[in-house]
């Protein structure tokens, strides 16, 4: 068979291969773009229906320019595709007042001039009588927040970068990624190809096939739990918001009721650490739904304990929690983004358009300084 040569390969074609196909396609070039699953999939970290999205970013103030152009881009791609990716329904993030949560988006928020409520438990217990909060929790909303539809987001990057011209290779397990003096070529189970740059976005897989990742990365097995719901009180169409809390018993996050399986939820922290991604055990232990409804009787006292769906999806944990967006030191003509820690998805619009810049030897509008690899050497 013979080889054949584009002038980008993107390895993954999850959250943030999907986006970079499209930016690169969309400026002209020839690209590839592969994946051992089919689009969409539910194998790795994008899926699962919805994703939060949110710009008085708790984690670190860095990261709000970067939301800030994924939120234009998601908005854009809606109306590039002619398909709704974006609802917003605003978000409480409500913790201790010496925890991480409130006080990192009050500070986020104070550095970048962005508008959110501090509220009283009085005022937000009137605002929102269907949560519970406890008097010594502070409490802060945001507008401007929602979520993401996971998969409509991947397919309709993939789809837009076909129509202009990119091309996709799916069911192809990537078996090598190796640099030569004038291509670097990658080799599948089914094919050979070689490429002037390639792009890696490959979740879960980064360790084996960045080997400077291969002892930073841990990925986590996280479980997402649906709960049968009062439409009134708990559905995006009655107005109630998002909602992340910091807890005693850890970090929790959920969506409004937006189907038919009603109200979504998750831990966020913890998680058991997965040595093989083909082998994630993808049923539900009893005690992760009970640690779920523990959380809801408390917060969400309204919500029924009758679960009605679940599924597992993985975080790709780096030490700190931060992003890894560099160049390869082996090869410079190869660029990732990795370790995405579990808050990553939101911001996939804007990384693909950085590592299409970073590929195309272009200057990335952000300061990745953060995100470099080398901050653990």
């Amino acid at each position: 068979m013979a080889v054949q040569h584009f002038d980008f390969l993107v390895l993954g074609l999850g959250g943030v291969g999907s986006a970079t196909l499209y930016h690169l396609a969309s400026r002209g070039y020839q690209v590839a773009g592969i994946d051992r699953f089919p689009i969409a999939h539910d194998r790795g970290s994008s899926h699962g229906h919805t994703r939060l999205i949110r710009q008085s970013y708790f984690e670190h103030p860095a990261y709000v320019p970067l939301v800030q152009r994924a939120f234009e881009l998601w908005e854009q791609l809606g109306i590039e595709h002619g398909r709704d990716v974006y609802y917003e329904t605003g978000i409480i993030e409500c913790g201790p007042k010496d925890g991480e949560l409130v006080s990192g988006v009050l500070a986020s928020a104070a550095q970048h001039n962005l508008d959110v409520e501090h509220l009283s438990v009085s005022q937000a217990r009137d605002r929102w009588p269907q949560f519970g909060f406890s008097e010594h929790d502070s409490i802060v909303y945001e507008q401007r927040a929602g979520f993401l539809l996971v998969e409509q987001c991947v397919s309709a990057h993939v789809e837009l970068a076909q129509w202009a011209g990119a091309e996709t290779f799916c069911d192809q397990t990537i078996l090598e990624v190796k640099s030569e003096s004038n291509v670097v070529r990658v080799k599948t189970n089914k094919a050979e190809f070689t490429a002037d740059k390639v792009v890696l976005g490959v979740g879960a897989w980064a360790r084996d096939l960045i080997p400077e990742l291969a002892d930073l990365i841990t990925v986590l097995r996280k479980p997402l739990h649906w709960f049968q719901a009062d439409d009134a009180l708990y559905s995006r169409k009655s107005g109630c918001p998002s909602f992340l809390f910091e807890t005693e018993a850890g970090h929790y996050y959920g969506f409004p009721s937006s189907d038919c399986r009603g109200l979504k939820v998750a831990r966020h922290s913890g998680g058991e650490v997965v040595s093989d991604p083909l082998q994630v055990d993808r049923t539900l232990d009893e005690t992760e739904r009970e640690d779920v409804r523990k959380f809801l009787s408390v917060h969400l006292p309204g919500v029924s304990n009758q679960p009605t769906d679940h599924t597992v999806c993985m975080y790709s944990m780096t030490p700190d929690s931060h992003f890894v967006i560099d160049r390869s030191q082996a090869d410079g003509r190869i660029v990732y983004a990795a370790g995405l820690s579990g808050h990553g998805f939101k911001f996939t619009a804007a990384l693909g358009e950085v590592l299409a810049d970073m590929a195309s030897e272009e200057s990335p509008a952000f300061d990745l300084s953060l995100f470099q690899r080398c901050r653990f050497d």
